[in-house]
């Protein structure tokens, strides 16, 4: 038998009273069950003392009798009283005098009850999503920045420009740590170095040496060389210039327009983005959000294929990862 009290808004307490009687009854047959079956060496199988299979296996059966006893009462507790349990609830064994009876709690968390109100009322506007040539255009900008390419050039930097440089600092005519590296690459712009230095590098050429001084702010990350002034050596030993892919039929292949019509391809993505637009207004409005794997299913679906572009743009990066093994280490000192 069991009882439930209310502790709170939402947490409850079922005390439970479970008899020894049947406790220790199906401790016994499940021990003798156990022991038709059970080998012990020096005896056949299902010749095993039953006082020797209880001295064994006793406390191990005794723990699972009590558990699905205790379990089943729960149970059986929250049904009778319609309770709908949030988590799992904290059992615990309550001390006292009756040796007839085993007495346990369960304390534990509802979910709270919600009531609807009236909506017959209630009116909800549905998005219109349109997609003008505008945001196409936008789109279509994105697709070509991922899709540069860097071509070498012999003329002086400047902004936009990537650049592959040695180079090597030293504070009071001491190196430090991070100061130096070779083959490091960076964009003019991108504002991974310090103004100093990247004001510096502009202007230079293919094969040029500069030595140039710069103070590390005060705030830097790096507190060995926070606020210090360091004198750096910087060799330029590559410039290339961005270049983005002309708007025609080759680029449209690429996004997988088999045919290249431009048109088409602005189609495609008119209609992609819409697609994506949609979505997130019905998410927005109340919409269950998809597991995060029928989204990627559902954008292999839907998206124009785009996968051969991609994987040019990733090449790219990774040709700069590659030269730029040095930058992690380089970073931190001319961030």
């Amino acid at each position: 038998m069991a009882n439930v009290e209310t502790l709170s808004n939402l947490e409850r307490r079922v005390s439970m009273t479970l008899p020894t009687k049947d406790i220790e009854r199906e401790i016994d047959e499940r021990l003798k069950k156990l022991a038709r079956n059970i080998k012990m060496p020096g005896f056949r199988p299902g010749k095993v003392p039953l006082k020797l299979v209880a001295q064994t296996y006793g406390p191990q059966v005794r723990s699972e009798v009590l558990s699905d006893a205790v379990q089943k009462a729960f149970s059986e507790a929250v049904k009778e009283a319609n309770l709908r349990v949030a988590g799992f609830p904290r059992i615990e064994k309550k001390d006292g005098a009756d040796t007839a009876a085993l007495e346990f709690s369960a304390t534990f968390e509802i979910y709270p009850e919600v009531k609807l109100g009236d909506l017959a009322g209630v009116t909800i506007e549905r998005p219109q999503v349109s997609v003008d040539d505008a945001a196409v255009d936008k789109t279509v900008a994105i697709l070509r920045k991922q899709r540069t390419r860097y071509v070498a050039v012999e003329r002086p930097a400047k902004e936009g420009d990537r650049l592959t440089v040695d180079f090597a600092g030293t504070i009071d005519g001491e190196p430090f740590a991070g100061g130096s590296a070779e083959n490091f690459v960076f964009t003019i712009g991108e504002r991974r170095m310090l103004p100093e230095f990247e004001s510096a590098a502009s202007g230079m050429k293919p094969g040029e040496t500069k030595t140039f001084e710069l103070t590390f702010p005060a705030d830097y990350h790096g507190k060995e060389v926070a606020g210090k002034g360091a004198t750096f050596q910087l060799t330029v030993k590559a410039i290339e210039e961005p270049q983005l892919p002309e708007v025609d039929a080759a680029f449209a292949k690429s996004l997988g327009v088999a045919d290249g019509d431009v048109e088409k391809m602005r189609s495609e993505i008119r209609a992609n983005v819409e697609r994506q637009l949609a979505t997130g207004h019905r998410d927005r409005a109340g919409r269950r959000p998809r597991r995060p794997g029928t989204r990627r299913r559902f954008r292999r679906a839907t998206a124009p294929r785009w996968t051969r572009g991609d994987r040019q743009w990733q090449a790219a990066r990774i040709e700069d990862l590659r030269r730029s093994r040095n930058a992690v280490a380089a970073d931190r000192a001319h961030r």
